[in-house]
């Protein structure tokens, strides 16, 4: 089977994420989840905090690595042989998004294929914005996010408050 990568940014990590995580694992066998190191991008946790999270969360997962990453996602793909990137897509507008995104990458390097998945149904509208805007405004964010991620975040965002 071919190994996948599955790069974002995860700020923070939610159940639309690890559903994906999962079901790609059955797809490909082995799922690398890559987290993006983009410094023109406030994020709430660092990379380390972000590849921590995730490990924490898919540790009953068989066949997932988590890595953190710098730069073009089809650059590290090529450094680390990579011939898969997945991607998922909730809404119109995300697939605009990553179609361009694919075409792009495609172009800088032939050899790497997107493949688009959907979230199950009960993810498809969950963003992590609006997670965000939630939990800051004092709703319950429980149905969207692990336990302890939801902590993690509650607490960050409340750091930012002081």
């Amino acid at each position: 089977m071919t190994e996948a990568i599955y790069p974002g940014s995860f700020d923070p990590l939610t159940y639309g994420h690890l559903d994906l995580i999962a079901r790609a694992v059955k797809v490909f066998g082995k799922l690398t989840v890559a987290v993006a190191r983009n410094p023109r991008k406030k994020s709430l946790f660092t990379p380390l905090e972000r590849v921590r999270m995730i490990e924490r969360e898919t540790r009953e997962i068989p066949g997932v690595q988590v890595v953190s990453f710098q730069g073009l996602v089809v650059d590290y793909c090529k450094k680390e042989n990579f011939q898969v990137v997945l991607r998922g897509v909730r809404t119109v507008s995300d697939f605009e998004y990553e179609y361009q995104m694919a075409l792009t990458n495609r172009h800088l390097a032939e050899e790497v294929e997107t493949v688009f998945m959907m979230p199950s149904a009960r993810f498809g509208f969950v963003s992590s914005t609006l997670i965000r805007d939630v939990l800051y405004h004092g709703g319950d964010v429980s149905a969207w996010l692990p336990p302890r991620v939801a902590r993690d975040l509650k607490a960050r965002l409340e750091e930012l408050e002081e």
